[in-house]
């Protein structure tokens, strides 16, 4: 779906390059992530994805086409939701909707009223956007970003500003896009949002690609296959994964007390990123 080789990109003025020639694929239907800082080079990444930057070198397809050979037809196939919110704040959600919804011809369009429903905003369609909050405008984004029912998506830190009901609201939303066959495309620094939706994830630091694998593989290939034991009297060891069920010595160790904890070695992923890279994921 999207093949990028070399990327590169330095903003006018500066002499330190945004991008370092980075080469990474998102496949169809996938939920591909960048996972980095910020600063890093994700968000301008993927401004060039969805052609806000333009004067960058190496090269990029989207469905086999050169990027800088699609026309205005490429805005109907994608859809995208900032990380910060950008709204007319005078006019009402719905009216917001109305005015974005009148830059796409030939498309169908998705029912305004159910998609403020989806989000959980029915209540405040007809007030003025000036009147919510940063956690509504992000839920205004993010259904600004699919009303016209794009294949591509490109989320930039999709959760940010919301509490944990909405966040997890988003995240099953987005989950739900994969499987009507939507290709998704996430920056964030959040490793729960990466180790949750994404299939494949990119650590970039300083404009630079560290490492893309699945959240599964990264962990595995940096903790351990292992499980930890701690009984409630105190006494804790570590098991390896392999034929556990047959281990004596598991099963001897259960046998000494009350099971209080059990739990895997694995690495969570915000550890492999700083093992990594050296850096950590700070927002």
């Amino acid at each position: 779906m999207i093949e990028v080789k070399n990327l590169q990109y330095t903003y006018p003025g500066s002499r330190k390059p945004a991008l370092q020639g980075l080469d990474f694929s998102v496949e169809r239907g996938e939920v591909f992530g960048f996972l980095g800082p910020s600063g890093a080079g994700k968000s301008t990444a993927q401004k060039i994805l969805y052609k806000v930057l333009k004067d960058f070198q190496g090269s990029v397809l989207v469905e086999g086409k050169d990027l800088q050979l699609w026309g205005q037809s490429y805005f109907t196939r994608i859809g995208v939701g900032f990380e910060l919110p950008n709204h007319y704040l005078k006019l009402t959600g719905r009216e917001n909707m109305q005015l974005f919804a009148s830059f796409y011809s030939g498309v169908t369009l998705k029912n305004i009223e159910e998609l403020f429903a989806m989000v959980q905003l029915e209540d405040a369609i007809d007030k003025t956007v000036e009147t919510y909050s940063k956690g509504m405008k992000m839920r205004l984004n993010f259904i600004r970003a699919v009303q016209h029912d794009p294949e591509i998506l490109f989320f930039d830190e999709p959760t940010a500003g919301l509490d944990p009901v909405n966040a997890n609201n988003i995240r099953t939303l987005i989950q739900d896009l994969q499987k009507s066959g939507k290709t998704i495309f996430i920056t964030t620094h959040s490793m729960h949002t990466a180790d949750e939706l994404c299939d494949r994830v990119s650590f970039i630091v300083n404009g630079k690609l560290a490492a893309t694998d699945t959240p599964e593989k990264l962990k595995s290939q940096y903790g351990k296959d292992a499980v930890h034991v701690l009984l409630q009297n105190g006494s804790e060891r570590d098991f390896k994964l392999e034929d556990l069920g047959a281990n004596e010595q598991f099963i001897s160790f259960l046998k000494e007390g009350e099971v209080k904890k059990i739990h895997t070695l694995e690495a969570s992923l915000e550890e492999v990123f700083i093992r990594v890279t050296g850096e950590t994921l700070r927002a």
